[in-house]
């Protein structure tokens, strides 16, 4: 009995932790250090990425990436119009009416039997 009673007390000691005479003072010395530090970082990282975006911007500019994108939005509708000449035009449903979705419909069953079998083979 004697024993619990010292565990708890000696767990009661180390848990409560004595306070330092100069704990406020080594408190405001780090909280300086880390606030300094962060005021750095958020200047650096700002600057680099204003760099960064003004080397990016200038990039676009010289290689023409405006004029590629509008040559290339015309040559894109220019194939969706021949595109859309050649094929006919139909909706899911009348794709899914002839055979494509009876089997469409057993190969969802069999990958879904695949999966039960591999779960039951997972749990024994």
């Amino acid at each position: 009995m004697a024993e619990i009673d010292f565990e708890r007390r000696l767990e009661r000691l180390f848990a409560e932790a004595p306070e330092l005479p100069d704990a406020a003072a080594f408190t405001a010395r780090i909280e300086g250090r880390l606030n300094r530090g962060w005021n750095t970082r958020r200047w650096l990282l700002g600057a680099a990425g204003m760099t960064g975006g003004v080397i990016g911007a200038s990039q676009l500019v010289v290689s023409n990436l405006f004029q590629r994108v509008e040559s290339a939005e015309q040559s894109a509708r220019a194939l969706g119009q021949g595109l859309a000449r050649v094929t006919p035009t139909s909706d899911m449903v009348s794709a899914l009416s002839g055979g494509y979705g009876v089997w469409l419909a057993g190969g969802v069953a069999v990958l879904t039997m695949g999966f039960a079998v591999s779960r039951l083979f997972e749990e024994l």
